[in-house]
């Protein structure tokens, strides 16, 4: 591995900007008011950011919220993952994305 000279760059990362996690705090809020959620993580990576959400600390993320820019012309970058590891939902639109773990709250409430 060769020694980082002074203009190098640094491998960028991925992260969400304000927006994006508006609308991802904003569904977070909501479903801790509805006893779902209790905690969450933020990961910034070089090719994807992911923010998880959990029921307690101590475990493993009930859903991972996934932004790969690199398949924003493919399949869009936003991608919800189940514990399981199954994508639960995809696209170029958050907010539509984010839609499958709205349906669960509408569950969780009546």
């Amino acid at each position: 591995m060769d020694a980082p000279t002074p203009f190098s760059r640094a491998p960028q990362q991925v992260a969400f900007d304000r927006k994006e996690l508006g609308v991802i705090l904003s569904l977070y809020g909501r479903m801790v008011a509805a006893g779902e959620w209790r905690d969450y993580g933020i990961s910034c990576l070089r090719e994807l950011a992911v923010f998880s959400v959990f029921r307690r600390t101590a475990e493993h993320p009930l859903y991972r919220i996934e932004k790969r820019p690199k398949l924003r012309h493919k399949q869009g970058m936003y991608a919800v993952v189940g514990m399981d590891g199954r994508i639960l939902k995809r696209g170029a639109d958050l907010k539509t994305v984010l839609a499958v773990l709205e349906k669960k709250l509408i569950r969780a409430v009546t």
